[in-house]
C-alpha cells in the first residue's frame, strides 16, 4: 500500500480499516496469520506448528513470572527512560503492556470483547505504576486471573472462534498471539537490563520459549 497511491482508497473500497492485507480483486485476507495468506496465495503453509493450549498455557505463565523478575530490578530512576532511542515507548509503559497483553485477552475470552490493538495498548493511568515493584503487582493480579480462568475452563481445546480486528480467528490461534507478544516483551525487557549492566533474575533460554514463532530481531 505504501507504495501504491490508490491502495488506501482500495482497501476502504472493500471495508477493511487495518492493515497488513493481501488482497485480490474483491477478496483479500489479513496478514496477522501467515497461514491463511499462505493459502490465499495458492502457496504451502509456513510450517509452524503451533503448541497445543495446555503447553502455552505453561509457557505464559513462565514469560509473565520472568517479566515480574525483570521488572523488580528496573532501577527507578530510569523506568521512564525509553526502551529505545527512536520510539516514544517508555520501559514502564512497556512493561505494564507486557502483562496488559494478557488482561485484554481475557476480556476477549471471558468476556466476548473484540480482540483489537487498541485494547492491549490501554496505558496505565497518570500517578500508577511507577516503579518496578508496582507494575510486578500488577502482574500478579493478571496471572491469578489468567490461571483462575484456565482452571475453570470446560474446553481447553480453545477450538471455537472469536472476532478480532483481522475477522473470526480460532481462540487457539489468539491465545498463541497473546503468549508470544508477551514473550517478546520479555526478551526486549531483559535486554534493557542487560544494557544497564544488569544480570536479568532468572534470563529465560532458547528452550523456555521454544515453540512459540517470535521474530527474529528484538525490535521491529
Amino acid at each position: 500500500m505504501a507504495n501504491d497511491p490508490g491502495g488506501r482508497e482500495k482497501l476502504l473500497a472493500l471495508g477493511v480499516r487495518n492493515v497488513p492485507v493481501v488482497s485480490k480483486g474483491e477478496n483479500y485476507v489479513f496478514g496477522q496469520n501467515l497461514e491463511d495468506v499462505a493459502e490465499f496465495v495458492g502457496l504451502q503453509g509456513t510450517g509452524h506448528k503451533p503448541l497445543p493450549p495446555d503447553q502455552l498455557i505453561k509457557k505464559w505463565v513462565l514469560v509473565l513470572r520472568a517479566l515480574q523478575r525483570y521488572v523488580r530490578q528496573m532501577p527507578t530512576e530510569h523506568i521512564n527512560e525509553n526502551v529505545i532511542d527512536n520510539r516514544q515507548r517508555s520501559i514502564r509503559l512497556l512493561a505494564h503492556h507486557a502483562f496488559r497483553i494478557a488482561e485484554a485477552y481475557l476480556d476477549t475470552a471471558e468476556n466476548g470483547v473484540e480482540y483489537s490493538i487498541g485494547h492491549a495498548n490501554v496505558p496505565p493511568k497518570d500517578g500508577t505504576f511507577l516503579t518496578g515493584a508496582e507494575i510486578a503487582d500488577y502482574g500478579e493480579k493478571v496471572i491469578a486471573r489468567l490461571q483462575k480462568w484456565w482452571d475453570g475452563l470446560p474446553d481447553k481445546s480453545l477450538a471455537w472462534k472469536t472476532k478480532t480486528y483481522y475477522g473470526m480467528q480460532p481462540m487457539a490461534m489468539v491465545f498463541e498471539r497473546s503468549t508470544w507478544h508477551s514473550a517478546q516483551h520479555s526478551r526486549q525487557l531483559a535486554h534493557v537490563l542487560e544494557r544497564m549492566g544488569i544480570e536479568p533474575d532468572g534470563k529465560l533460554t532458547s528452550q523456555d520459549l521454544a515453540g512459540l514463532p517470535l521474530p527474529e530481531r528484538l525490535f521491529e
